[in-house]
């Protein structure tokens, strides 16, 4: 059975820097197409990083210069990357990965055809 745990995030003062991370069980990393989102109003989630498996990774603007993902296909784990966070990046983060479906740019949080998800994980940004 494909599973995506996380670990990371917490709070941390505006200006500061958290890393997510992301492990898979199940499946290859290598053989999918794996993103990170953050849920807002309702259960929305917009996605804040996309990695595809042809090796690019893009970004919308609100989160560019700011946010880096990585994988490391040897260990199955996926990170997040975010420096120079602000109260706004306050909510929750979850990461998602799909073997042969298509990760959107947004979706209803830990739903989507063919798309499994992280259990979430909580960033607070305080002011």
């Amino acid at each position: 059975e494909l599973q995506l745990e996380e670990s990371g995030g917490g709070s941390v003062q505006a200006g500061g820097s958290l890393r997510l991370s992301c492990t898979a069980s199940g499946f290859t990393f290598g053989g999918g197409t794996l993103g990170w989102y953050r849920q807002y109003s309702g259960n929305q989630c917009g996605m804040l990083a996309l990695l595809e498996n042809n090796g690019r990774t893009s970004y919308p603007d609100s989160v560019k210069g700011r946010f880096t993902a990585a994988q490391d296909n040897a260990k199955n784990i996926m990170y997040l990357q975010m420096n120079n966070l602000s109260p706004e990046d306050t909510g929750m983060y979850y990461c998602a990965a799909t073997l042969g479906g298509h990760l959107p740019p947004s979706v209803y949080c830990r739903q989507g055809y063919q798309i499994y998800w992280g259990q979430g994980n909580q960033v607070t940004v305080s002011s």
